[in-house]
């Protein structure tokens, strides 16, 4: 049996997949990873379905050891700093463990979520047809909570052949610093001409105030034309709302299922897990975008992903092109 025996981990270090879908009504929120891109490139680096459960890293970083019989991982996000016994590796590759050695990952230049997936997908038993951990509900991932040292990670088995050792290059993962798209509504009438227009022509700093949950916004605040009250509705991920401070905060991967707070907008889905990567004091800008306009952005998402240049082998860029970081796999 092979594993990841966990060796440290930081605060909200979780088993993620693509999600828990079909339960808003019930109270149990979505979940899954907050960038959902990388999870997904990550994955299909390593022929894995793209709903395999995967780790999510935060900022804390974790560091893991193979245990059993040599594993394939791909790790991808922001540009986190990973190591494999002590040398460097690009910030997104595939690489194979042998047992006894040490994968590291601790926080780089840019991001604050990256993502380790082990080809064949983690082995946690399914809740409500998610792996993904809801940790206020105490489900899904590892025991319903986040990893701790010593938990030891069970692997299933691979049903793709093993891709070999490379950087993983795509433009996916490339995060410009660009404003964000936002679709306004439900409740855009409950703001003043004044409050959008400041929303989207001035810059916002994310607060030291941010979770899975959401991220809260410093700046400018937001003058509510009608009142700050409305009949609870469902939470979109990425809907902002702006309470009664008129601070606007961005709801997220593990938001809540109903809120009774009016919504500025939405964040396009496509821009999702751009926007998860921003750190607290890091600015952030916002753009008008109407649906249509977000829905072909995130179908090019889809493109991009599923493309034949953008197959698992030609994400890989050949070994030795990173200066020997990656070596080759002996025959």
């Amino acid at each position: 049996m092979s594993g990841l025996r966990v060796i440290r981990a930081g605060p909200g270090e979780t088993i993620q997949d693509q999600g828990r879908f079909g339960y808003l009504r019930y109270g149990v929120v979505e979940s899954g990873p907050m960038d959902w891109v990388a999870h997904a490139i990550a994955n299909r680096a390593l022929g894995n379905p793209p709903d395999a459960a995967a780790l999510e890293i935060s900022r804390g970083g974790i560091d893991v050891a193979c245990e059993g019989a040599p594993l394939y991982v791909a790790f991808a996000g922001g540009a986190f700093v990973w190591e494999r016994n002590g040398t460097r590796l690009p910030t997104a590759a595939v690489v194979r463990l042998r047992a006894g050695e040490r994968l590291t990952a601790k926080t780089g230049a840019w991001g604050a979520w990256t993502y380790l997936a082990v080809a064949g997908g983690i082995d946690v038993p399914p809740v409500l047809g998610s792996r993904s951990t809801y940790a206020r509900f105490a489900i899904g991932g590892f025991e319903g909570r986040a990893l701790r040292p010593n938990d030891l990670l069970r692997v299933l088995p691979a049903e793709d052949a093993a891709p070999g050792e490379g950087a993983i290059v795509t433009p996916l993962l490339e995060r410009p610093v660009a404003p964000v798209r936002v679709v306004l509504g439900p409740q855009d009438d409950y703001f003043t001409s004044v409050a959008i227009e400041t929303f989207f022509s001035r810059p916002y700093a994310i607060s030291t105030r941010f979770d899975r949950m959401g991220y809260w916004l410093e700046g400018p605040l937001l003058a509510h034309a009608g009142g700050f009250d409305i009949v609870s509705d469902g939470i979109a991920l990425g809907a902002i709302q702006v309470p009664g401070s008129g601070q606007p905060v961005v709801l997220l991967a593990d938001h809540q299922s109903t809120g009774g707070y009016p919504k500025l907008g939405t964040l396009a889905r496509a821009d999702v897990g751009a926007f998860a990567q921003r750190r607290p004091g890091e600015e952030v800008r916002f753009a008008r975008c109407d649906a249509e306009a977000a829905r072909a952005a995130l179908l090019g998402v889809y493109r991009a992903l599923d493309h034949p240049p953008a197959s698992r082998d030609e994400l890989l860029r050949a070994s030795n092109l990173i200066g020997g970081v990656v070596n080759p796999i002996s025959p």
